[in-house]
């Protein structure tokens, strides 16, 4: 079973993703920061990370950027509800940029291409 990790500062946008990943099969890991983003992928590295951009403290793309140093191998989806960001040439470093929407249709896309193109361990 894939893990997912996902990142965002909004309580029901976490309790969304992981109820709906968790029925379409995967083991699903929250965080509401950035540091604890950090401290979960240190513990026990995921097999996809879903990451929110506007978070306090640290942001999404400073959390990005930190996670490329030590596990560049982790896929991310950076998730936003801000389109702007998509242009910004430090989110490229993510595997893909997903507009968050009410319609989880895209990111379960999105997820599911990504994790199938990975080897099995």
């Amino acid at each position: 079973m894939k893990t997912i990790l996902i990142v965002d500062d909004e309580k029901n946008i976490r309790k969304l993703y992981e109820r709906e990943l968790h029925r379409d099969g995967y083991k699903v890991v929250v965080a509401s920061s950035g540091e604890e983003a950090l401290a979960i992928v240190n513990a026990s590295p995921p097999d996809l990370i879903v990451l929110d951009i506007r978070m306090p403290q640290m942001n999404g793309i400073e959390t990005l950027n930190r996670l490329m140093v030590k596990h560049r191998h982790i896929p991310v989806i950076l998730n936003s509800a801000y389109s702007s960001y998509k242009d910004d040439y430090l989110t490229w470093a993510a595997d893909a940029y997903v507009i968050k929407s009410a319609d989880m249709d895209e990111l379960k896309s999105r997820i599911k291409e990504i994790l199938d193109k990975q080897p099995s361990a």
